[in-house]
């Protein structure tokens, strides 16, 4: 029995329901991922069901059988989550290479859904289950590459390291421990973001290369006041003042931004967008002209891509319907443009609001970081691991207005692009929604991709 094995074998006896037996050498391929696929959709890694660490155990068994040695798998518990670190190892020319992806799921109720979240179905070409999509498709394709890699007796000129967190899709404090644990890594590739989009008949349009994202912050604004019998009002009023503030920051734009990635994001995308629409995104690009940026701040596809936005999101407010308010509170959610500080925005919305009684909170501790450069080594493995899918594809560099793993490397410094193998058609992406599922068609692609990308980076 290995050292790992007797480490895991309390967890591996509680899951061992989920878990399938291991595969008698296994034949790296397509079959082989969607089996690993299907097991893994199948642990329920919600937050507060402590399954995380049941689904590492899985899959550090996968990698243990298919050779990565035991001691190079890791392990970590995060109270009821946990993280899971394989190190590939390579010669040592090159300085490392992470994998980024994350084993946990948004909340899904079978009471809602035509099929069990937690129990992988096959139906007309699609694999449902929660967490098909976000992340565990990619997960699966990686772990599959890297087993296929091994079998195959590749060598690289650099570590490759696969990373998973556990806790994603809520508080990210495995992701920022992971983040902290490869100072010496040279870049990072995050299943988590990109992938390759289909139109309606299933034919490739653009693969999107994800090298930034904004960052996320939520920020609180309170009014009180002694408050009294609403039979007696009086000039000061928390919910009247609290009015007053959303409006202010309901009509401020903050000034349009531009940076590498957007310019070429939105000049790509305007050569393929009709009309007044594209033709803004190709002048601002060139100019950043500020009619073209006025045409895009009306836009819900565009806005979010030429600047930081923040938005009233959620109030409360008062106590009876007879008393005048003690108290009145807005949440406001800011998407903050790539290198622009958190504290730097807030101190603008107090700007804005121009209200010296209102009490301005951060909530959390949110992240900013930088985008990621666009290194023609990235580009140039990504376009030619795409073309050996889909040749002749556009790439197309892309900002996401959401948060990612990927934040937490940009700000220790480790650029980190988003290179998801799934090509979904958009009518078809449920991530976090009801009914989540992928193709079973993208899974061939998705390992000549992963096969083709690790090769070019790590050889």
């Amino acid at each position: 029995m290995s050292r790992l094995a007797a480490l895991l074998i309390p967890i591996l006896l509680a899951a061992s329901a989920a878990a399938p037996a291991a595969t008698p050498a296994p034949a790296y391929g397509p079959d082989y991922a969607l089996e690993l696929l299907k097991s893994s959709v199948g642990y329920r890694t919600v937050a507060g069901q402590g399954q995380v660490p049941a689904l590492a155990a899985y899959l550090a068994k996968q990698l243990e059988a298919g050779g990565i040695p035991a001691a190079d798998i890791r392990i970590d518990r995060h109270g009821e989550t946990a993280t899971l670190v394989a190190r590939y190892r390579g010669n040592g020319a090159k300085r490392p290479l992470l994998i980024s992806g994350h084993m946990d799921v948004v909340e899904a109720h079978a009471a809602d859904w035509q099929r069990d979240p937690f129990t992988p179905v096959i139906e007309n070409g699609y694999l449902y289950g929660r967490g098909a999509e976000d992340n565990k498709f990619d997960v699966a394709m990686i772990v599959t590459t890297l087993l296929r890699l091994k079998a195959g007796g590749f060598v690289p000129e650099r570590d490759i390291i696969l990373a998973l967190s556990g806790d994603e899709e809520t508080e990210m404090a495995t992701t920022i421990a992971l983040s902290k644990q490869f100072p010496d890594a040279e870049f990072v590739l995050n299943g988590d973001g990109g992938g390759g989009l289909l139109d309606r008949d299933g034919r490739p349009i653009v693969y999107e290369l994800q090298a930034g994202e904004k960052t996320y912050a939520d920020f609180e604004f309170t009014f009180t006041n002694p408050g009294g019998h609403s039979s007696r009002p009086t000039a000061d009023n928390a919910i009247v003042d609290l009015a007053r503030a959303v409006e202010r920051i309901a009509a401020y734009r903050f000034p349009p931004q531009r940076n590498e990635l957007t310019i070429a994001s939105l000049r790509a995308a305007g050569e393929q967008t009709p009309g007044p629409l594209g033709a803004a995104m190709i002048r601002y690009a060139a100019t950043g002209d500020a009619g073209a940026a006025a045409l895009l701040a009306g836009d819900p596809d565009t806005v979010g891509q030429i600047g930081t936005t923040c938005v009233p999101t959620m109030l409360r407010g008062g106590h009876a319907y007879n008393a005048l308010p003690q108290s009145a509170t807005v949440s406001v959610n800011c998407r903050i443009f790539p290198g622009v500080s958190v504290e730097s925005v807030r101190e603008r919305l107090v700007e804005v609001i121009a209200d010296p009684r209102a009490t301005v909170t951060t909530l959390g501790e949110p992240r900013a970081s930088d985008a990621s450069p666009l290194r023609a080594d990235i580009v140039a493995a990504v376009t030619k691991a795409v073309h050996a899918r889909a040749p002749g594809l556009p790439i197309t560099p892309s900002m996401s207005a959401g948060a990612t793993d990927s934040l937490h490397f940009r700000a220790e410094g480790i650029p980190s692009y988003g290179v998801s193998a799934l090509f979904t058609r958009s009518e078809d992406e449920f991530a976090h929604g009801l009914d989540e599922r992928v193709p079973l068609a993208a899974i061939d692609g998705a390992l000549q991709q992963w096969q083709v990308l690790l090769t070019e980076l790590a050889k």
